[in-house]
């Protein structure tokens, strides 16, 4: 087969890069390097640097390619900007979806696998998240990721093209150093920043019907993720008529806001700096945990990587750029 990752210089879509070159497989990367970092490719892996609303290069990218499968990562991802920018939003995430399945339908590609989000899921009163349940979006970031499941999945029965959809919850740690997320939006490079500075991390809102009051969320190891969608994507081949699996990939395992805290300071040797309280955020749900029975179920895959492995290996990543 033939990859082509959208995004692929980005945290996630590296990872993914990364482990399908480690495979064999035959990778390209399409990325306009907004937030993608060139210097996590691997040697040898051709970059084509431009948008997925440009209509002409995807034509000429995938017949230059000869590309079979597509994993769709290019995107904007912070949930808190997509309320302020909801039409650039809607514009790169859902618009150049719409570009680039037609450049898809138009090359003949057989596969595509989207990198959708736990977003969708808003704000669930469950204890567990499965995929069959009610989806209601809080945020322009998460109606995106929900539309371009309903465009994916049509257009995969539409014209013949064989889909899958990730639902990817909290992503941390990274392979190696050069590969970390330097975005700096995830809870746990903030609370490096405060713990490097020497000062203590902040908590927003410790009044949620919670266990110890601070929200609860669930992490995956990015390299799970990355093998996720590699998993995903070999499925794909094996189906013989055009579906679409919007899995969950996840640990299943809630981590409150506190406790991750207290596991940073343990891990970086920060005990010391006890954590300051801070007014909630709005929009943010009490507990997002997401089951990942289906993703075992289809995909055979499941999450090998613990918490203490994505402390571990983000704090040694974040090192490497800390000012």
């Amino acid at each position: 087969m033939s990859y082509l990752i959208t995004g692929g210089a980005g945290y996630v879509g590296a990872h993914v890069v990364r482990a399908l070159a480690q495979a064999g497989e035959s990778v390209a990367v399409y990325d306009d390097l907004s937030t993608g970092d060139t210097t996590r490719l691997p040697d040898g892996v051709p970059l084509v640097r431009g948008s997925v609303l440009d209509r002409g290069l995807l034509d000429r990218t995938l017949t230059e390619h000869r590309v079979t499968t597509v994993v769709h990562l290019a995107g904007h991802q912070d949930a808190a900007e997509s309320v302020r920018q909801p039409l650039r939003y809607y514009r790169e995430n859902l618009h150049g979806l719409q570009i680039l399945l037609e450049a898809v339908r138009g090359a003949r590609v057989p596969r595509f696998v989207f990198g959708s989000s736990a977003a969708v899921y808003g704000a669930p009163e469950t204890e567990l998240i499965t995929e069959d349940a009610p989806c209601l979006p809080t945020t322009p970031y998460g109606e995106t990721k929900l539309a371009g499941e309903w465009l994916v999945r049509a257009a995969g029965r539409a014209h013949g093209i064989n889909t899958a959809a990730l639902r990817c919850v909290n992503v941390a740690g990274t392979a190696a150093p050069h590969l970390a997320d330097t975005a700096g939006r995830g809870l746990l490079p903030m609370t490096f920043e405060y713990l490097h500075a020497g000062s203590p991390a902040r908590i927003l809102g410790d009044d949620y019907p919670t266990g110890d009051g601070t929200c609860v969320r669930d992490f995956v190891h990015v390299e799970d993720v990355a093998d996720a969608f590699v998993a995903a994507a070999q499925a794909l081949v094996e189906q013989p008529t055009p579906d679409h699996l919007p899995l969950n990939v996840s640990r299943g395992e809630g981590v409150s806001v506190r406790q991750l805290i207290r596991a940073v300071a343990e891990i970086t040797g920060h005990t010391r700096l006890r954590p300051r309280t801070a007014p909630r955020r709005p929009g943010d749900p009490a507990r997002i945990v997401a089951c990942p029975d289906l993703a075992a179920k289809h995909l055979g895959w499941t999450a090998s990587r613990s918490l203490e492995d994505m402390i571990t290996s983000a704090w040694a990543g974040w090192l490497r750029t800390a000012p």
